[in-house]
């Protein structure tokens, strides 16, 4: 049994407003019946959870308290519910089909993409920088518990200033717009950039803790990992890619309690247009994809150019050893955050979570160990206090499953109904 996550029938009363008729404690109330419920911690067998004005009221087993008078009743019996996933790295609205420019960052762009998230069961998504600050004036709008959409987490705009000086600035403006984190990136993109220098890192960091903002960062190297870390980073945006870590970092990660985003998609998004991928035959994929993106991407030009480049070539053999850290991180006790780095083109949002979910299995992940990446531990690292559990004073955000994810993740494919605020989205 999920302990600590039921309310004693006589409470539930109380907070739902028993002041009148039996007929009255359920107004407003829907009672969920029946599924086996994975509450971000543990899974609860025949489940029942109780929501009103968008929020879980109750949850427990069965029998573990009574269901008001009057409430609505949901039949979910053998379906499986998780909370809505969080991804703890994407980049929503830059890009419409394959066109990627900081015109195409609006408002109305990024709305369309937490739609589309929401449709795919991500219900919480980490924008980890772009181009401008329309992203907070969407974030703004969340007034309300059922939005109709997927939450949103911002980092403003990522943080590049080649100088301590023009870094502090930077981080200046964004928390004056405010921004939930500060993202930078210290990588050279396999040699082909200017990387931001450690003195620069280190005066982001001291002058985001300043202002009781977060760092996330980019990164690929190890060495790296460790300058950031020594420097008081908070978060890991990205896998170590160069070579194995070692203990030391898992050590040091630990001791900073400081969570790593893998990504794994952002390493299959570089190369697997050098062929048609065989999602593009998945009907799961085909629901949101535009005809004429898919089209582009098999034209025999585009796909040779990639296999004659030498990036996306690295970045495939990058790709098991970001597997291979994945599992020695998890297995050393480090906290994982579910992520991909979808949102610029063709890394497509929503459906690249699920590819994410499998790769992370592949990884040596076990089901239980990705779902909780997926919620309690995405939400614990990211400093969300309403989302990522199911339990009595959070959001009611929730996906319906018609296959135990517990048996296996890629039952992720078996929606059948996505929640946000107690209220079903449009799928």
């Amino acid at each position: 049994m999920a302990a600590m996550r039921w309310i004693p029938a006589g409470i539930v009363l109380l907070l739902l407003g028993c002041g009148g008729s039996a007929q009255r404690e359920g107004e407003g109330v829907t009672a969920f019946m029946g599924a086996t419920i994975f509450d971000g911690v543990e899974p609860i067998d025949d489940g029942l959870m109780l929501v009103k004005d968008g929020m879980v009221m109750a949850l427990g087993p069965a029998g573990t308290f009574d269901i008001p008078q009057g409430a609505k009743l949901v039949d979910l019996k053998g379906r499986f519910v998780t909370p809505g996933l969080i991804t703890g790295h994407a980049h929503p609205g830059g890009s419409v089909g394959l066109d990627s420019s900081p015109e195409l960052y609006t408002e109305e762009n990024i709305i369309s993409d937490l739609k589309l998230y929401a449709r795919y069961g991500v219900t919480t998504v980490a924008n980890l920088g772009g181009p401008g600050p329309q992203g907070l004036a969407v974030q703004d709008a969340e007034k309300t518990p059922a939005i109709g959409r997927a939450r949103l987490v911002d980092a403003g705009v990522i943080v590049t200033g080649p100088t301590p000086d023009e870094a502090r600035a930077q981080v200046d403006s964004n928390a004056d717009l405010g921004v939930d984190l500060i993202k930078i990136r210290v990588d050279s993109f396999l040699g082909t950039r200017e990387k931001m220098a450690p003195e620069t890192y280190k005066a982001v960091i001291e002058e985001a803790h300043k202002k009781g903002l977060p760092v996330a960062a980019h990164l690929y190297y190890l060495e790296d990992a460790k300058g950031l870390l020594d420097a008081g980073v908070d978060y890991i945006a990205h896998s170590v890619r160069d070579q194995e870590v070692d203990e030391a970092l898992i050590a040091e990660l630990k001791e900073r309690n400081v969570c790593v985003c893998p990504t794994l998609t952002r390493e299959v998004s570089s190369y697997v247009y050098e062929s048609t991928p065989e999602f593009f035959n998945d009907p799961f994929f085909l629901e949101t994809a535009t005809p004429a993106v898919l089209e582009e991407l098999q034209k025999p030009e585009r796909q040779q150019a990639i296999q004659q480049d030498k990036a996306a070539q690295s970045y495939k053999q990058a790709l098991a050893m970001a597997e291979t850290n994945l599992k020695k991180l998890e297995d050393g006790g480090v906290r994982i955050v579910f992520g991909t780095d979808s949102g610029p083109a063709a890394r497509f949002e929503g459906y690249f979570e699920h590819m994410e979910l499998q790769l992370m299995a592949d990884a040596g992940l076990t089901p239980e160990q990705i779902l909780r990446s997926a919620t309690s531990d995405a939400a614990n690292c990211l400093g969300l206090p309403k989302v990522g559990i199911l339990e009595p004073g959070r959001f009611a955000d929730f996906v319906v499953f018609g296959k135990s994810l517990l048996d296996d993740v890629g039952n992720s494919r078996t929606i059948e109904s996505v929640w946000v605020g107690g209220a079903e989205i449009e799928r």
